[in-house]
């Protein structure tokens, strides 16, 4: 009996990739998985550009929801972060049919905008990880050949370690999840372990969003707080005098939120999978 080929459509929400990142991916895929087993789909929107973005927000939103609601497709990966999924929520939830939740979608960074709305909106099958622009960083194939052996093979040694089979988790970019909070699309996050990381934010900004975070009421009915990595943190003048972890234990304790240690998350090429929730294959 032929092995069953994996399927994965590709769309930007936010930025635009080069063709060159769909190449490598693609050329990446066929060598871990050869005799065809894994298709990368990547939308035509993906190589758009208007602005700052991968296309209008009309262009974007069309693309999520044709790649979501196609039968054809086990996966919806997310291209790259940047900004701009935020934009499509309210576009993109209502014209999601009964095959979208059957998806598995993975992604981080502005991504979590999406992630967030429709883990609120009931689907299950979401994870925070790697996505095909990580295959530009130094060492980056690594962290999308974890990806493709999540997408495919749901294999566990792309987890974050920390998971547990009986605590719930979510993982996002610290900003993105603040500007979610007191929206409609703010997911409720009750008795899970949150992680969040973060990158090229001030210590002063990691700190006042950690202040919002720990004081949404809805947050503090999580099971506590892990810390993931906090890369390229712009230099403060003065210095800001505490560590990110050192914030983190700190609105943690303030707020009565179980501070849990670190998480192996990051933008770089170590970012491990979280899938959100409890995660049914």
């Amino acid at each position: 009996m032929a092995e069953r080929k994996t399927r994965i459509g590709v769309v930007a929400p936010g930025s635009a990739i080069d063709r060159d990142v769909a190449e490598r991916v693609t050329a990446l895929a066929g060598r871990l998985y050869p005799g065809g087993r894994v298709e990368l789909v990547f939308h035509p929107q993906c190589f758009e550009s208007r602005g700052h973005f991968a296309g209008s927000d009309e262009s974007r939103a069309a693309a999520f929801v044709q790649t979501a609601n196609d039968e054809s497709l086990d996966a919806l990966w997310f291209a790259r972060g940047g900004y701009g999924a935020c934009r499509l929520i309210e576009a993109v939830l209502p014209a999601l049919g009964e095959v979208a939740r059957h998806k598995v979608y993975m992604g981080y960074s502005d991504a979590g905008s999406l992630l967030g709305a429709l883990y609120g909106r009931g689907f299950t099958r979401l994870a925070h990880g790697p996505m095909p622009v990580d295959v530009i960083r130094a060492g980056g194939e690594a962290a999308v050949a974890r990806a493709l052996s999540f997408l495919v093979e749901r294999n566990p040694q792309a987890l974050e370690p920390s998971l547990s089979a009986e605590v719930p988790a979510a993982a996002f970019n610290l900003t993105i999840l603040c500007h979610l909070m007191g929206t409609p699309w703010q997911p409720d996050l009750s008795g899970h372990v949150l992680m969040v990381e973060e990158v090229s934010e001030y210590m002063y900004r990691i700190d006042r969003d950690l202040f919002q975070l720990t004081g949404n009421p809805a947050m503090r009915w999580v099971a506590g707080l892990k810390l993931g990595r906090c890369s390229d943190i712009p230099p403060n003048r003065p210095d800001f005098g505490q560590s990110e972890e050192e914030v983190a234990r700190a609105w943690c304790q303030r707020s009565g939120i179980a501070y849990l240690g670190r998480a192996d998350i990051g933008h770089d090429v170590g970012n491990k999978v979280v899938p959100f929730g409890l995660w049914r294959v």
